[in-house]
């Protein structure tokens, strides 16, 4: 797991920032900045219009006394999402702009679930339910 992360926080950035230099060889330095500006300012935008919904459905699910699961797992992604957009970079960029899409959210939250599911199943991840 370790490993892992490290290779996430070491690769990642790298293969990043390659990506913006060979972008800005193409379109040119400004426009390159452009872009990323552009992506994090509407990734700001979309995160708190996003988040603001989600918030409201949580509020109505306890209000009539519904376990607003999914809507807390949707608040967690967009949350990850807008944090994504604002991150320099294209790659995080496409899964931030993903993340913040409802259709492909759930998409995305129904994997991560069956993720967390199978590691449950297999023994890895433990967990005990609050009476």
């Amino acid at each position: 797991m370790l490993l892992r992360l490290m290779l996430l926080f070491i690769l990642m950035p790298l293969i990043e920032l390659a990506i913006l230099v060979y972008l800005g060889t193409i379109i040119g330095a400004l426009y390159t900045v452009l872009i990323v500006v552009a992506t994090g300012i509407l990734g700001a935008v979309m995160a708190r219009h996003q988040g603001l919904a989600a918030l409201s459905r949580i509020r109505s699910s306890i209000e009539s006394g519904i376990m607003p699961a999914n809507e807390l797992f949707d608040g967690a992604l967009i949350l990850a999402g807008g944090l994504l957009l604002l991150t320099p970079g294209i790659i995080t960029d496409i899964v931030g702009f993903a993340v913040l899409v409802p259709q492909t959210r759930r998409i995305i939250r129904r994997w991560i679930r069956s993720l967390i599911h199978r590691r449950i199943q297999r023994g890895e991840i433990h967990y005990r339910e609050v009476q």
